[in-house]
This record gives structure tokens, C-alpha cells and sequence, in this order.
């Protein structure tokens, strides 16, 4: 009998015979989807590095990020040493001192001194109060609010015992003590940086973070500006702001500019 076209093809194909072992590349890529989606498994969700081989698997959401736990140790480093060196009368009070002679009174003082009252507890706290009562009206949820709240709880817990430690002078009273850290600082910082915290989650535009930034900005500069505190007071209060602000951050369960419906960092 004649041999077909058929058997003449595939006589001498070799994947007739026994299946045969395939190393190589082929083997260190991960799976494809016929739809064009990557396979939703763990291997399949590596991204493969430039040989060829498996990547690493993506960050588990809930993870703290780096640049968080950064932040964190800088400000708790920055705190250190600014207390250290108003203890021990260091090196770094004299450029604040030269620092505080050349800017007190270049502004008129009824200007600065609104500026500072935005640190008072009567304008600072109801607006955090009131982003709490907001928070917990759309999330229904008291923990973001309450932590919030607990932030500010702990600010003249944490700024008075340091105070009556450093027991340093102020720029316009010598003769005083007490004006390290700013109070007033830290009550502005925890208290419309808070605020927007809570907010941010359920508007539409970043406004509310840039606004905090310039009301904590605007009490500085006026505490500064005035002589009520030297610029390592104010200096030190935000340094001891970011950790309540950080958790204030987290319990809100989402980032700044995160849109609503995503999975928290």
C-alpha cells in the first residue's frame, strides 16, 4: 500500500514518539490566561525579572509603607535632639536665637498675633469636633474620630511635662520658662491636620489637607513672628505631632488622596 500525504508529514515528527523533558526559559514563565489576563494565583501574579526567572510577589495590603516608618523615625530623631540641645544649652541655640532677634516684630503685631490665636484651643478644637461628628456620620464608624480625639487628648499630656523639663526661656521674657515645645503648635497641627484626615476620605478635591498645612503654617510663623516662641519650640511640636498624626492617618484607613472603596495601606 501506498504511503499517504498524511503519514509522509508526520513520519518523521518527533512529538510521535515518547513526550520528551523541556527545560529552559519556557518553563520560568508564568502561566497566560487565553482571555489576555494574567492568572490569579500567586506565581501567576509575579512579575518575572530580566532572566527570565520569577519575580517577587506584591506588597500585602495593610503592610506600613517605608516612607511612613521613615517619617516616623526622623520626627522621633528630630524630637531627641532638639530636646537635647535646649538641656544641655548646645550649639544649636545660637543660629535659633540670631534666627528669632531677626525676625520677631518685622511684622506688625496685630497680625501675628491672629495668626498665633489659631492655636488656641477655642478655634482650633471645635473644627476638629466637628470632622469627628462628620466622620462618624458618613463612615459610621467611631474609631477613625476617636482616635482623632485621643490625639488631642494627648497633646497637653505629652507638651507640659516636656515644658516644665526644658523649663526653657522665651524670646520676649527671659525671666519666664515653659515655651519649649509650642503648644500652640501642637494644638494646631493635631487639630486641622486631624480634621482633614478625617475629611479627606469623603470629598472630591485635596482640599482640606492643603488648607490644614497653611492654618498650622500661619500659627508658626505668627508664634515665631510675635516672640512668643523661638523657632526650635515650633520645630519640636511638629516633630512630636507625627506619630499622632500617623495614627490618626491609619485609622482613618485610608491615605491621603485615596479615592473611597479602595483597600487600606
Amino acid at each position: 500500500m501506498s504511503e499517504t500525504a498524511r503519514s509522509r508529514e508526520t513520519g518523521d515528527d518527533p512529538g510521535t514518539g515518547l513526550p520528551q523533558r523541556r527545560t529552559g526559559h519556557a518553563f520560568a514563565h508564568p502561566p497566560h490566561r487565553s482571555d489576555g489576563r494574567p492568572p490569579q494565583t500567586p506565581r501567576g501574579a509575579r512579575q518575572p525579572d530580566p532572566g527570565g526567572r520569577p519575580g517577587t510577589i506584591p506588597p500585602v495590603p495593610g503592610r506600613p509603607a517605608t516612607h511612613l516608618v521613615l517619617l516616623l523615625l526622623l520626627a522621633l530623631t528630630g524630637l531627641a535632639l532638639t530636646t537635647w540641645q535646649v538641656l544641655v544649652s548646645g550649639p544649636l541655640l545660637a543660629p535659633d536665637e540670631s534666627l528669632s532677634r531677626a525676625l520677631v516684630r518685622t511684622v506688625p503685631d496685630a497680625v501675628t498675633e491672629r495668626l498665633a490665636d489659631l492655636g488656641n484651643i477655642q478655634f482650633a478644637v471645635p473644627v476638629l469636633a466637628l470632622a469627628m461628628a462628620y466622620s462618624v456620620r458618613r463612615s459610621r464608624a467611631w474609631a477613625p474620630a476617636l482616635t482623632a480625639g485621643l490625639a488631642m487628648a494627648l497633646v497637653p499630656a505629652l507638651i507640659v511635662p516636656l515644658k516644665e523639663w526644658t523649663a526653657r526661656p522665651g524670646p520676649l521674657e527671659p525671666w519666664a520658662a515653659g515655651y519649649y515645645p509650642s503648644g500652640h503648635t501642637a494644638t494646631a497641627a493635631v487639630a486641622y491636620l486631624g480634621a482633614a484626615l478625617l475629611v479627606r476620605p469623603y470629598v472630591r478635591r485635596p482640599w482640606p489637607l492643603p488648607l490644614a498645612l497653611a492654618l498650622t503654617a500661619a500659627t508658626a510663623c505668627g508664634l515665631i513672628l510675635r516672640g512668643f516662641h523661638w523657632p526650635l519650640d515650633v520645630l519640636a511640636s511638629c516633630f512630636l505631632c507625627v506619630p499622632l498624626l500617623l495614627a490618626v492617618r491609619r485609622a482613618t484607613g485610608r491615605g491621603p488622596g485615596r479615592e473611597p472603596g479602595q483597600p487600606p495601606e
